[in-house]
């Protein structure tokens, strides 16, 4: 499935295709019934394997088959499960099924949908788009992080990222940043550029070799983002919906340069019209906004962060994982997996065995 997923967001275009067209429920029933054939008997050799008193799935995939597997083992109505969507405002129809116990929804758009594929009003809620915690946690603040990461304590920051694999106009996005951001009147640079390339080692060494009149750090695949994002005053990003998120939480007006159609088509409208950011696919255009942020539009700068952190959810990820246990105690459900799916008769009780999740 990654490999695949990995190929078609290259092949944009393809990726469309496949998007829309499995969307109309006839279709995608039929598609998820011939993947049910390669990853039923998976599945059910992951139930019996960890007995799980919870199942939260996170991938548009995986709320059908594990649903009917549960149903074939009779299972359905002892095992909570709850999907947990990761898309942040535009997502495919097959992160809906009826069945479950909980649909967790980044957003108010996300929920509608859900009502619209027969989910009722209990098995909504609407908390956000959950978050690695270190992103709530509290962090240095701005001149403490840049002092930490060798950044100049003076000059803006503006963060420019490609996801995980370096991709997108990066390099290109970065010489035009490394020009807007010098002054040639004064001799002197304006502010600073942090590139976050990911695991795409070329991207690296092609920047690395540029020569640069402005400060700049050219990074690979990270692990804090928490205290990159802390350090910096904006963001060039694709749509991406975690991304996005993150630099919510943070206050970092987004400059969004790309998106994969389908699910990320709907974030460029949510961060544009509520004010956290602008769209723009050109490196130059958005070089020139980066350097008027940091000149003289630096009070449209500071808006847009506001409006960012009145849009972020830092506390998402808590609100579901308590939402799940409350949930998980009105159920009465702990363990009750265990004898069911094995040859021993033994079912456990809630006090002699942990909660299982998958």
């Amino acid at each position: 499935m990654e490999s695949s997923y990995k190929f078609m967001v290259k092949h944009v275009q393809l990726w469309k295709v496949a998007f829309h067209s499995t969307s109309p429920r006839w279709v995608h029933c039929f598609y998820l019934a011939a993947l049910a054939s390669f990853y039923a008997k998976k599945v059910e050799a992951g139930l019996k394997k960890y007995k799980p008193d919870i199942i939260i799935s996170v991938h548009p995939l995986m709320q059908h088959i594990p649903l009917w597997v549960l149903k074939w083992q009779g299972l359905q109505n002892r095992v909570v499960f709850v999907t947990v969507i990761t898309d942040l405002n535009t997502c495919h129809p097959t992160w809906f099924h009826a069945n479950v116990n909980r649909c967790y929804c980044p957003s108010e758009e996300v929920a509608k949908r859900a009502a619209l594929d027969d989910l009722q009003p209990s098995q909504i809620r609407v908390f956000g788009l959950p978050i690695r915690p270190s992103f709530c946690r509290a962090v240095l603040v701005k001149d403490d992080l840049r002092k930490e990461l060798e950044l100049d304590p003076e000059l803006p920051a503006v963060l420019l990222m490609g996801g995980g694999e370096g991709m997108g106009p990066v390099k290109k996005t970065a010489k035009a940043l490394g020009e807007s951001l010098f002054d040639k009147e004064l001799g002197k640079p304006i502010g600073q550029l942090i590139v976050i390339c990911g695991r795409n080692k070329t991207l690296s060494s092609s920047l690395q070799a540029l020569e640069w009149n402005i400060p700049v750090k050219i990074r690979g695949f990270e692990t804090q983002m928490e205290k990159w994002m802390g350090a910096c005053d904006c963001i060039i990003t694709k749509a991406g919906p975690g991304t996005i998120a993150e630099a919510l939480i943070r206050g970092l007006p987004i400059i969004l340069n790309d998106f994969i159609p389908g699910q990320e088509v709907g974030n460029v409208p949510y961060v544009v019209e509520n004010g956290a950011g602008v769209f723009s696919k050109s490196p130059k255009e958005t070089a020139r906004l980066v350097s008027r942020w940091f000149g003289p539009d630096s009070e449209e700068l500071k808006r847009m962060s506001e409006n960012a952190l009145k849009l972020a959810q830092p506390e998402a990820v808590f609100d579901i994982v308590r939402d799940i246990h409350e949930l998980s105690r009105e159920q009465g459900v702990i363990s009750q997996i265990s004898g069911s799916l094995t040859s021993s008769s033994f079912i456990p009780s809630p006090e002699t065995t942990p909660m299982q999740f998958i």
